[in-house]
């Protein structure tokens, strides 16, 4: 087995023992990174000298006896929204092409303080809006499955990047899906904490009532020891709850299943969805009896009624305020013009993509007289109603199974055209988000033809450990996703982006 294609246990272990060095592992990584990256483009900045000090450093604490920390010479690659001292934090956006934060975000410190090393900063949908990693001023990423098909997103370069060996685990923010749905399309694990759970600071935002920094990797475990360093009170976060977490890999040593209450979402049509992801679904809940679990069908006719039109009314006004730093003046890209009205417009006009364009007019639309009354306001009664209904089913049931995706990866540029079928793809994994709960993607293997199944997996809110060791369970027997070698020959073959 490659360096590159161990999880951040198994080097963190190795290092800590001397097997190898934690430079022969970030080389490793890079040297993957390097050979990759020209059919992927998943990364916006690589920061491979800084990143090769670093192993240098772990190696030489670890030569002295120091202790460095549970993820010690492990890579990891951060979505470029999260702030990094000294190094460009561009959202994919135009408007901060240049800009180079002067801290780190919370996450960030927490990962190099545990010994992990950034390797570098991967590309999103601009400011994480959008499905696909599509809209970026670097162009898109490419699927490591198929390069033929897109990575899903807005964190798709952090999905491809863990899929593809660049390293073990990497950083990505979940608003409505952006973690989860994107490890479905690349066949990894990706968990959606709690909301609250994880500090937000220094993560540019997008919906602040929404995001959560997530981590994404190919092993439960993996996800529970990155949790396990990130999962703590900060005070410079007021979202950030001030409790006690517990020790999330010691739930991992869960063996069945039995006592278990494990909900099925039955509340849609088999033809809303790919049949082999249907498929996915139905060996999860198998997956679940065999393991000991009573397994039972449940219905969310709020969420899955609502949930869509709720998440974009409430995330869009949120978007709406949160971008309107970005004018000009106090952030960002500066474009001048005869007025200080051109000069807004002449600033955002040509420094915002289309689709960001799109979601700022929108919510700002929402928050004007009459439509705030009509739509905003109802839609956080909505999401009143929501959690109500997970309350109900989390007092029967340890946790539910429902799809991740709708949909297999689907090809480069398929829904560009239309960005409503993009937004509904979201349908199985917004109300999670609205309800501030935690959701894992599970990978469940590939088909015949190479492309990734995935089931979701949902707990209650604070209830992350439960949920990680119900997951590692279903990991146990599923069989755990490995590292994905792009096949060019097949894209060729195929003919570039056609079916």
């Amino acid at each position: 087995m490659e360096l590159y294609e161990l999880t951040a246990r198994e080097i963190a272990d190795g290092v800590k023992a001397k097997k190898f060095s934690a430079e022969d592992v970030t080389r490793a990584c890079l040297g993957r990174l390097s050979s990759l990256e020209t059919d992927l483009n998943a990364c916006i900045t690589v920061m491979e000298d800084s990143a090769v000090a670093k192993a240098r450093a772990i190696d030489s604490g670890l030569a002295r006896g120091d202790e460095m920390g549970p993820l010690a010479g492990a890579p990891y690659i951060a979505k470029d929204n999260f702030c990094s001292r000294g190094v460009r934090t561009t959202c994919s956006s135009r408007i901060l092409e240049n800009w180079t934060p002067t801290y780190d975000a919370s996450a960030i410190s927490y990962m190099n303080d545990a010994g992990a090393i950034l390797m570098a900063k991967s590309n999103l949908d601009e400011f994480a809006m959008g499905s696909s990693t599509e809209n970026s001023i670097i162009g898109p990423t490419k699927n490591p499955r198929d390069l033929r098909r897109v990575p899903g997103g807005s964190s798709g370069g952090s999905a491809a990047a863990v899929a593809a060996g660049y390293c073990p685990v990497a950083l990505g923010s979940d608003t409505g899906g952006s973690v989860r749905q994107p490890a479905a399309f690349c066949g990894i694990q990706g968990m959606k904490p709690s909301y609250g759970e994880v500090s937000r600071y220094g993560i540019v935002a997008y919906a602040s009532s929404l995001d959560q920094v997530s981590p994404l990797a190919r092993s439960v475990e993996d996800l529970a020891m990155a949790l396990e360093v990130l999962a703590r009170p900060d005070p410079r976060d007021t979202t950030c709850d001030a409790y006690d977490r517990p020790k999330f890999t010691d739930a991992l040593l869960l063996q069945d299943l039995k006592g278990k209450r494990i909900g099925v979402f039955a509340g849609f049509e088999a033809e809303m969805m790919d049949a082999e992801l249907y498929g996915a679904l139905t060996s999860a809940a198998d997956h679940c009896k065999s393991a000991g679990a009573v397994v039972e069908p449940i219905d969310l006719p709020i969420a899955v009624k609502y949930g869509v039109a709720t998440y974009y009314v409430t995330a869009l006004a949120d978007a709406s305020s949160q971008l309107a730093c970005y004018d000009g003046i106090r952030y960002g890209a500066h474009i001048d013009g005869p007025t200080l009205a051109d000069m807004y417009a002449n600033t955002r006009t040509a420094s915002f993509g289309e689709e960001v364009r799109r979601r700022i007019i929108l919510g700002t639309a929402l928050l004007t007289e009459g439509y705030y009354q009509n739509y905003y306001g109802p839609a956080l009664k909505v999401r009143t109603k929501m959690s109500a209904e997970f309350d109900e089913l989390f007092s029967r049931f340890d946790a539910y199974l429902l799809p991740t995706s709708p949909s297999m990866p689907y090809m480069l540029g398929m829904k560009e055209e239309d960005p409503t079928r993009m937004y509904l793809g979201d349908v199985f994994t917004v109300p999670i988000s609205l309800g501030g709960l935690p959701g894992i993607n599970i990978s469940m293997g590939l088909t015949a033809d190479g492309l990734p199944l995935s089931v979701q997996l949902v707990g209650q809110r604070y209830d992350d450990a439960r949920l990680l060791g119900i997951a590692s369970v279903i990991e146990r027997i599923a069989g755990r996703p490995g590292v994905a070698t792009p096949d060019r020959d097949k894209t060729l073959r195929r003919g570039g982006n056609g079916a």
